[in-house]
């Protein structure tokens, strides 16, 4: 059974010995972040901050800091649970005869329960404060040193398309100038932005209507980090991943919903002409990101429960919590992959890729210059576009073990030959780039040369000891006294 919120997920962790509550009182700037960093980092558990300095709202912070929580967000053992429902649903045909299609009435009926749901009332609407309120009373994380401010990190921001009137969920960090208004850090490329463009375009002045949602259930929390197709809600999927649908509440003071399960909501808008300096943050590469313009949100009602927990997370030096984030995205989203194109057998985005730098790929090679081919498509796949470093192997490289695939890459690339530089659009935080929003990526066909790709030399088979020579060492192994178990 789907969790019902944010708390019921909490209660989980803390039976499953996930999560440590701390009791001391510990300061949101800078403190919890170093806190939070070192138990990450050291594998640890879920946080929940019972006093933060300056507020009576708890913090909880690293909710998926790792595999076993990720799994049991989704409620699965692992995340290729996950890819498998996805996979059966891709592989719905369409119907050929009377049969088929009674076959395929379970599963469109359950597709159908995953779409959202509205509801007249819910958690989030307990507390309604259209007059007196204020952001300070939240305890909102100052990150790092050099942070601009306080930060926003886990919010879904919630807009509608101007001309279609669809919904679009981001998740995209909000820097707090004073008690009502943040920054809204609309990156070039992401659909919030697009939604700002078209209203602009549109309107020429005015305000575009937003909504934000802090704190749910974890599949509903992760709806804004979905790359999830344009024309797709990205609720709808996270009713398909938690199996049942998300409840959705009318917002007070604007023209949106929000999950009627959130901790805290924040309604408003953005005044289409008005651009304010946001920035630095300490970011998911691990470094500063610049100052820029970004859009400025104007909150006129806050909604929230009557005891609400403050969900964040923080970003910087990897690994962090995004990464298990993004590495349960990569195992889910997989089959979609596939599907479009089937001769990828793997992919793997190493932690110090921090998503977008290093894209490891393997495909079962059918032609000349098939990797080549992969490399275009993968820049060609939304947020993929922004991939820096392209590697594509053969299938019988393991993408998932980083020394295999450094070893074998290596050795198959001729630099000259097998490496492709090619222009485009990078991600707005890409540092190292010629010019914000543009610059080079590079494609590594890291497979084995074919005499068709003009290779003309044998290309040597790969070392291994031979089966029966291990069998008879198995047997020897326990009358010889050596213990390899402990590494040196």
């Amino acid at each position: 059974m789907a969790y019902r919120d944010l708390r019921d997920f909490v209660s989980r962790l803390e039976k499953e010995g996930e999560l440590k509550r701390i009791s001391a009182e510990v300061d949101p700037v800078l403190e919890i972040t170093e806190i939070t960093d070192r138990v990450t980092k050291a594998g640890g558990p879920a946080l929940l901050f019972e006093r933060p300095k300056g507020s009576r709202v708890p913090v909880v912070i690293n909710l998926l800091g790792s595999e076993r929580r990720v799994n049991l967000a989704l409620e699965v053992e692992n995340l290729e649970e996950v890819a498998n429902r996805v996979r059966s649903f891709l592989d719905v045909q369409t119907p050929q005869g009377f049969l088929d299609k009674v076959k395929m009435l379970p599963k469109l009926a359950e597709l159908g329960s995953f779409f959202p749901k509205t509801v007249r009332s819910g958690a989030c609407k307990e507390v309604i404060r259209k007059d007196g309120f204020s952001l300070s009373e939240f305890p909102i994380l100052k990150c790092w040193p050099q942070d601009g401010g306080r930060y926003i990190t886990w919010p879904m921001v919630i807009t509608k398309n101007p001309e279609t009137g669809k919904r679009n969920v981001g998740c995209y960090r909000m820097q707090v100038f004073d008690e009502r208004t943040t920054a809204m850090h609309w990156q070039t490329q992401k659909h919030g932005a697009e939604h700002f463009r078209r209203a602009r375009a549109r309107q020429g002045k005015g305000k575009l209507e937003v909504a934000v949602a802090i704190g749910a259930d974890p599949a509903t929390a992760l709806a804004g980090i979905l790359p999830v197709p344009p024309d797709l809600d990205e609720f709808m999927f996270s009713g398909f991943l938690r199996r049942s649908p998300v409840e959705m509440i009318a917002c007070e003071t604007v023209d949106l919903e929000v999950p009627a399960n959130a901790e805290i909501v924040l309604e408003g808008y953005v005044d289409l002409s008005e651009m304010r300096m946001e920035g630095p943050f300490g970011d998911h590469t691990g470094f500063y990101s610049l100052e820029g313009d970004y859009p400025v949100f104007h909150i006129t009602c806050i909604t929230h429960r009557k005891e609400p927990l403050y969900l964040t997370t923080i970003v910087g030096p990897p690994p962090q919590e995004d990464f298990f984030m993004g590495h349960a995205i990569e195992r889910i989203f997989l089959p979609v992959m596939k599907m479009q194109y089937p001769e990828i057998a793997d992919v793997a985005m190493p932690a110090e890729g921090i998503f977008q730098n290093l894209m490891i790929v393997s495909i079962r090679k059918s032609y000349p210059g098939h990797a080549r081919k992969i490399m275009n498509a993968i820049w060609s796949l939304g947020q993929a576009m922004f991939t820096k470093v392209v590697v594509v192997v053969d299938h019988d490289v393991d993408v998932q073990n980083g020394r295999e695939v450094l070893w074998k890459a290596l050795c198959a690339i001729d630099p000259q030959r097998d490496i492709e530089f090619v222009l485009g659009p990078v991600d707005t935080l890409e540092h190292a780039s010629r010019m914000q929003d543009f610059g080079s990526k590079m494609g590594i066909d890291a497979t084995r040369k074919w005499p068709s790709e003009g290779f003309s030399r044998p290309w040597p088979d790969e070392i291994r000891m031979d089966v029966a020579t291990k069998a008879r060492v198995d047997g020897l192994w326990k009358t010889l006294g050596i213990d390899i178990s402990r590494p040196r």
